[in-house]
């Protein structure tokens, strides 16, 4: 029995493909699985990928397939600190998009290193956006839903004499 988990960062995402190929990939290796779907991770923390965790540590599953690398783990620190664990177990760890064998040495080191540029990637994303929006504040931009016009007496809205 293997666990499949998906994640997308917001609520307002949709995981069908990660769902889609993470179930064709199950279906033809012929594995029985459950698919675990996290909508909305935060920084305090992401439940489901804690529930998946807690049935590896119990040995539920034979292993974890995941769509990419980056949809695990925010860190490369919390990557190889969770991958480490996992092969202490005997607890397979698949990315279905990556050709990613974590049994042998060469997986292992491809895997620190897609972990690496995956975390490089996203603090550059981060640096750019915090980059943006201060250069927006600076010119004058606010960002956000713009704000809703206060209640106004009749007479300030509408000319006098107007119906």
């Amino acid at each position: 029995m293997w666990a499949l988990y998906c994640r997308v960062s917001k609520r307002d995402m949709h995981p069908e493909n990660q769902r889609a190929a993470l179930e064709a990939w199950a279906k033809a290796k012929g594995y029985q699985y459950t698919l675990f779907e996290e909508k909305e991770s935060t920084r305090g923390g992401r439940p489901v990928k804690q529930t998946v965790l807690a049935a590896l540590r119990a040995r539920t599953y034979e292993g974890v397939a995941i769509y990419k690398l980056d949809r695990w783990a925010r860190s490369l620190q919390e990557l190889l600190l969770e991958l480490d664990e996992l092969s202490t177990k005997a607890i397979e760890f698949v990315v279905v998009t990556q050709p990613i064998d974590t049994t042998s040495a060469s997986g292992r080191l491809f895997v620190q290193i897609l972990g690496a540029f995956a975390e490089f990637e996203r603090e550059l994303i981060r640096e750019r956006t915090i980059a943006g929006l201060e250069r927006a504040r600076a010119s004058g931009r606010v960002g956000g839903r713009p704000r809703k016009p206060l209640p106004m007496k009749r007479g300030e809205v509408l000319p006098s004499g107007a119906p």
